[in-house]
Order: C-alpha cells, then structure tokens, then sequence
C-alpha cells in the first residue's frame, strides 16, 4: 500500500481536512469560530484532563516534570483564550471609508503543524485554537515521542466538538510512529506550515514549497548589571532556569555578569538555588560523553540530573541548578550553546560593554534572533541591547522563560513558538500567533485622487542635494 492510498496517508487526512474546512468557511460566523476555539482550549485546560496530559507527556517523552507542565498547558492556553477573546476573524474586520479599503477576513485553508516533543500538549494546542479561530481546519504531526500526548489531546477536543455537533475533521493528526517521510509529505500539501522544534524540520519547512512559520533556535543569553537588585535576578532566572526543566527555548543558557556585581550576584544565586561550578571540563565531559548531550541530564529534575553528572554530594543539598563558569563561545565550546537542562554557562564580563560583546559572540554562535534579557536598574540599556545585538526581543527585569512567550504582567502575546526574524533565518519576527493563521481579501474603492507635485516630495532633498 502506498503513501497516498493509505486512510491514514498524510494525503487522505489533509484530504478530509480541506472538506471539513471547506463547509466550516461557506457556514461559518464569527460565533462559530469563536465556539470551536473554546472548545479546543477547554479540552486542554479542564483540570482533569490536563493533569492526565501533564502525566502522560511526562512519561512518554521523559522531559519535564508534571506540575509545571500543567502549569504551563493551563496558563498557556488561557494567555491565549484571553489575547483571542472579540478578535474579528470571520466577516468584514476593517472597513476605511477615506482610502476606499474594506478587509474580509479569510482563512488559511489546511495548516499543517509540526509540534516538539517538549511540549506535546500545550503547543499543539495552541496551534488548534488559533487555526479554528480563524476558520482553518489543521493536520498535526507530533514528534515520535510525543504521539501519545497529540493522540489524547485530540481525543479531548473531539469530545468537546461533539457537544457542539463541531466536524471532528477539522482537528487531525498523522498517527505514530513518527516518520520523516509522511512529514514531508504533510509539509508539501498543506496550505500553510507552522513548525515548531528541531531545525531540520524547520529547514525542510522553508524549502517545501508551502508557505512557512517556523521559529528559530534558542540559546537565551541574560545579561545582569552592576544596577540591579542582585536578589531579585538571581531569583527570577532561578525560577526560569528551572521551570519544567529547561524544556522551553526560553531557558536561560547563559548569565554574563559584570565583574563589579559578580561576587554579590554569585551568593544571592547560591541563596536561590543556583550552585556555581568552576570545573568547566568535568562538566562538558559528563554532559556530553559522546558527543552528543547526556539523555540522562536532558529535561531532568535537580536530583537525577545532578547524579548523572556526579554532584550529588558536592552541590548543597537545596541545588536547582548548575551556573558552570566558562569564557569559551563557539562549536570547540559547547556550554555556550543550547544545554536543555539545569545547566546554564556563567561569564564574567568586565562592564556592561564587554557583556554585549559577550552576548554578542554567543548569539553568533546559536541562537540569534531569539531574545536577550537583561536585569538592570538603567532602562536605557535595554534600547542599546535592541539597536546592536542580532535580536527580535529584550526581555527586561523579568523571569525570561515565562515572559517571552506572553505574560499576565507584560504585553507579549501569549505563544511557544518565537519568530526569530533573518537572523534566525524566520519569515516572522513576533511570537507565533492568531494573525499569522488568518489572510484578507481587500475590496478597493476608488476615491478622490491624491497626486503630489515633485516639489512637495524632493523639496527638501533638492536644498541639500540640489536638482
């Protein structure tokens, strides 16, 4: 039986999507839309059923832990619930009477999702809710590990459209395994492709030939000043560092400190949790012992991943996490690279000018284009962060994981997945979200004309330059 003549074939599900979508669109009202939504983010956060999705994706993947992840599916998604709530997505969304242009709203058609293993739940979620909130219907393609998760969340969501009478089809997935080549597939014939996760699949997302949302890598770099409250920064990155593991992108990877708060910064990190590590090389061997990261530290609580890297017994015993000093950047170096564990790289930068070059050099080397966060008490240094540093964000004063993806105390927009722009080689530069799911028709009037003379736009021009 070949690719295509299987039910199951990544051509029969986008198949059946494309007629599921093709009647959500010609009955669809704004009521409609928004009721689906509901119902694909009630499927996720009823209490019960998100506990049971937390369990699961923990068991089946081995990465995080199960109380942030229900953290994290329940404030992700309510985040979402809440920046989706009276967006016009269906029907007229603008009219603009003085320059004759009335936006309708359209749909994408079928959105193909490629969704990671680290979040099995929450980003396919959030993916389903924003393509049914703007009248797509959605093929999911969930990593090998996480089959088991997509395959319950989508149990959950189809039990919620059955009480509204809502057409299963518009919510699939390619069941497991998992394979590259019904993945491709998906990415060839599907109208739009989010993808979230491995840089491969991001890159063969970019050349399939349909339009693509992919994100890129992160490698979250924070610098902390002399300004700051040494306290209060040592305790924000503790709880990021920290949440679900340093499964998220978001994950602090490396802290650049200045030397004139170093001393001070390095004990209110051992107060929060955070134990320095001067034995660079003993790490990096036990981290990466082939090559390749260590599974057995990968997205582990503090105690497996502190045994696995035989520290047990020379941490204190209330250790969250590793700071490990280093000075290396670059591939002969990789703890100044993306690590997914309780383990971050600690620089000692002689100001803060040396920092951003630091910084710099480290975002050079992976992780351009995601976001930098800097603790400071001089707001000004935010903006010299953001017009010299290859980044689509600076997150400031804040615990970065739980901030770059939407927060109830900042106005991002609530995601997991981060557009990194062209430094991280991404076609978006904000955080993945409902806008990117929708397209508009423009009726166009014609109005009183509005035509210039030279003189009004070179006048200026010409007095520097002359004619």
């Amino acid at each position: 039986m070949t690719l295509q003549d299987d039910r199951d074939s990544p051509d029969a599900l986008v198949a059946r999507a494309r007629a599921a979508q093709a009647k959500y669109e010609a009955n669809g009202s704004q009521d409609r839309y928004d009721r689906a939504a509901q119902a694909a983010g009630w499927a996720i956060m009823e209490p019960a059923r998100n506990r049971e999705l937390a369990e699961l994706s923990v068991a089946t993947t081995g990465l995080g832990n199960v109380t942030d992840k229900i953290t994290k599916n329940h404030r992700k998604t309510l985040g979402l619930m809440r920046d989706i709530a009276g967006q016009k997505t269906f029907g007229i969304i603008r009219d603009d009477p003085q320059n004759g242009i009335t936006e309708i709203a359209r749909p994408m058609g079928v959105i193909g999702a490629v969704v990671p293993s680290t979040n099995p739940a929450a980003t396919p979620a959030n993916n389903i809710i924003n393509a049914l909130k703007c009248g797509n219907a959605i093929v999911l393609s969930p990593s090998p590990k996480g089959v088991a998760a997509c395959e319950m969340l989508l149990r959950f969501v189809h039990a919620e459209f059955d009480k509204t009478g809502e057409d299963r089809d518009l919510v699939q997935m390619v069941p497991g395994p998992g394979s590259k080549d019904k993945t491709q597939r998906l990415l060839e014939i599907s109208d739009l492709i989010v993808v979230t996760g491995s840089q491969n699949n991001v890159r063969r997302a970019y050349t399939s030939g349909t339009p693509a949302l992919a994100v890129g890598a992160g490698n979250v770099t924070v610098i902390v000043d002399e300004t700051c409250d040494p306290d209060d920064a040592a305790q924000k990155i503790t709880a990021s560092k920290t949440f679900d593991n340093a499964t998220s992108c978001s994950s602090e990877n490396a802290i650049v400190v200045a030397d004139a708060i170093y001393d001070r910064f390095v004990d209110a990190l051992a107060r929060a949790g955070g134990a320095r590590v001067r034995d660079e090389a003993r790490i990096v061997a036990a981290l990466w012992p082939d090559g390749h990261l260590n599974r057995a530290v990968i997205a582990q609580d503090a105690g497996p991943m502190l045994a696995a890297l035989g520290l047990t017994d020379e941490v204190p015993g209330d250790t969250k996490f590793l700071a490990v000093e280093t000075k290396g950047i670059g591939p002969a170096h990789p703890l100044s690279g993306e690590k997914l564990s309780r383990v971050a790289a600690l620089y000692r930068a002689d100001d803060f000018a040396d920092a951003v070059a630091i910084t710099g050099r480290i975002l050079a080397h992976q992780g351009a284009g995601h976001s930098v966060g800097l603790h400071s008490a001089d707001q000004d240094r935010a903006v010299i962060l953001a017009q010299t540093l290859p980044t689509c964000r600076v997150i400031v004063n804040q615990a970065h994981c739980f901030a770059t993806g939407g927060a109830f105390n900042n106005g991002m927009p609530f995601s997991l997945s981060m557009g990194c722009g062209s430094w991280g080689g991404n076609s978006i530069d904000d955080n993945l979200h409902w806008k990117h799911f929708m397209q508009t028709t423009k009726i166009v009037r014609e109005i009183a004309p509005r035509e210039p003379t030279p003189e009004e736009i070179f006048a200026g021009y010409w007095e520097v330059a002359g004619k």
